[in-house]
């Protein structure tokens, strides 16, 4: 009964999972088998779920009329920048709240965290004069800072856990030895925390790499627009260019895949067994 209860059980997970994966991957094959259909293919009936003959039409599309290059780019110098900036920040504001006691602590972590439950759209309008004022609109460099300052709370209170997993004694050991507090911070700890650290960025890469509503807002010239921004502007109010839109959704899920594949040991490191080292 135990032997046939256990295959059982087996054959209903393992359907489970079948039909999981079923639903998460086919979203991503009939997009790639869009993009790689002619335009006029598309609609044809009935539906075809492989291409009669490939065409590389919609990808030559988007780069040659609609630019999609300059929206790639400005995706990945912003995504980048925004990500490498805000990890930086959260770690070191992570690394004092870790280890130090103050009267305000209990206070900022719970507005950084209170910050994660206000949808981004709300002070769409504040955030707009705001910029306005400070003549950062339409530039790559306030959608950067309005990045930062977006990512910074959560990726804080993450990386606050992991420096709370590292023993202080490991910390003091090297201040023993002659290391300063800021020395033994970048020389001993962070590289105990590189998992955690790595997984922090990749959360905040791609966060600013598929937000919409901030670069919508923010962005108006072709020249600034990211990848998102360009995704909406090819549904228009008679018609969606789902040749098009199928050739970009690709492009931009390609990056974040590639990103996840190389640092997945990292980032399972970093979100489960936390940063300790034995």
């Amino acid at each position: 009964m135990t032997g046939k209860g256990s295959v059982a059980g087996r054959a209903v997970k393992f359907t489970f999972l079948g039909v999981w994966l079923l639903f998460t991957v086919f979203p991503l094959y009939w997009i790639t088998v869009t993009s790689l259909k002619a335009p006029g293919d598309i609609f044809h009936f009935p539906l075809a779920y492989w291409p009669e003959r490939f065409s590389l039409e919609n990808y030559r599309g988007l780069f040659g009329t609609a630019d999609f290059g300059t929206y790639l780019t400005n995706s990945l110098v912003v995504s980048t920048v925004a990500g490498v900036t805000a990890t930086a920040i959260s770690m070191l504001s992570a690394y004092v709240l870790a280890r130090f006691e103050f009267r305000t602590k209990s206070a900022l972590l719970m507005a950084a965290l209170v910050t994660q439950m206000i949808p981004s759209f709300i002070a769409l309008g504040p955030l707009y004069l705001l910029m306005t004022d400070l003549k950062l609109v339409d530039n790559r460099l306030g959608l950067i800072l309005v990045y930062i300052a977006v990512c910074v709370p959560f990726c804080t209170v993450m990386l606050r856990g992991f420096f709370e997993n590292i023993p202080d004694a490991l910390e003091e050991a090297a201040m023993i030895d002659g290391l300063s507090r800021f020395a033994a911070l970048f020389r001993v700890l962070l590289p105990v925390m590189r998992p955690g650290i790595i997984a922090a960025f990749i959360f905040n890469f791609v966060n600013c790499w598929n937000e919409l509503f901030l670069s919508v807002t923010l962005m108006n010239s072709d020249s600034n627009k990211t990848v998102p921004t360009a995704l909406n502007g090819f549904i228009s109010s008679f018609n969606i260019d789902w040749g098009s839109m199928s050739a970009a959704a690709v492009l931009t899920i390609a990056p974040t895949m590639l990103l996840f594949a190389f640092a997945s040991r990292h980032i399972v490191q970093g979100l489960t067994s936390g940063s300790v080292k034995g």
